[in-house]
């Protein structure tokens, strides 16, 4: 009877949760954690209120019903959203908000797999680059020459992921008789964050109880060069609005709490 008053009360409890957030598909109620064991994402360190709890994810499975992905994270506070994920998997289908930018050389367009956010979500930022016939710009690493680079300004409440960049090609300089990394033709950079309090305390949950707007800035900055010139290094400034959206932090009826 016990098993039963606990699996009723899983049961009730999500059920709770996805008429409040208008949840329309199969959610599933696990309250002994065997689901989660048999995917093998425990978080066995988890304690208190999060015991039992899996990492916080996805699997991506093909139409025959293999797994072909998996993508989680280590901390329960840091999720990706369902949209970052199509980002990585489909890029050409992950921008739900996109400005161009005016910038010397090429074609800058910025994108955000997010338009809004809980905390804990995690957003993708891209910059997508397209560069004209014959004209190219060096990728990190590359010695003697400027490479492009995303540089973003923390902001408090924000984790910054690292930068993500294309893998570069080589090309051969004949009139110096060198070999360098760039990028060439379109691509794309791109940057996650996580809007997510460092701590659990009632003081940090507050400052996310209610919707707000901030502003993510930072600059690209790169030297463009085609075969015969090497223009002067540059600097654009970019920016991305993101509406973070208020903590959900209403419990259940108590009739159907956790006792």
């Amino acid at each position: 009877m016990k098993l039963a008053a606990i699996s009723y009360d899983s049961q009730a409890i999500l059920k709770d949760f996805a008429d409040r957030h208008k949840i329309e598909f199969p959610l599933l109620a696990d309250p002994n954690s065997e689901i989660i064991r048999r995917f093998n994402v425990l978080n066995a360190e988890a304690k208190g209120m999060t015991k039992g709890m899996a990492y916080p994810g996805f699997f991506y499975v093909d139409s025959s019903g293999v797994i072909q992905e998996k993508y989680f994270t280590a901390k329960y506070t840091d999720r990706l959203t369902a949209n970052n994920l199509i980002a990585k998997l489909f890029p050409e289908l992950s921008a739900e908000v996109i400005q161009n930018v005016n910038a010397p050389h090429l074609q800058l367009t910025l994108a955000q797999s997010d338009r809004s956010v809980i905390p804990g979500g995690r957003v993708s930022l891209i910059a997508e680059i397209e560069l004209p016939p014959n004209v190219h710009v060096y990728s990190p690493g590359v010695q003697g020459y400027k490479s492009i680079q995303l540089t973003l300004q923390q902001v408090p409440g924000v984790e910054l992921q690292p930068v993500t960049y294309p893998r570069s090609k080589t090309l051969y300089l004949e009139a110096i008789q060198e070999q360098v990394p760039v990028f060439e033709g379109k691509f794309r950079i791109s940057q996650d964050l996580t809007v997510t309090p460092s701590r659990t305390s009632d003081a940090v949950r507050s400052v996310f109880s209610h919707k707000r707007t901030i502003a993510i800035t930072g600059e690209l900055k790169y030297q463009a060069c085609d075969k015969t010139v090497c223009y002067p290094p540059t600097s654009v400034p970019v920016k991305w609005e993101l509406e973070v959206l208020p903590l959900d932090l209403k419990r259940s009826p108590e009739a159907i709490q956790h006792k």
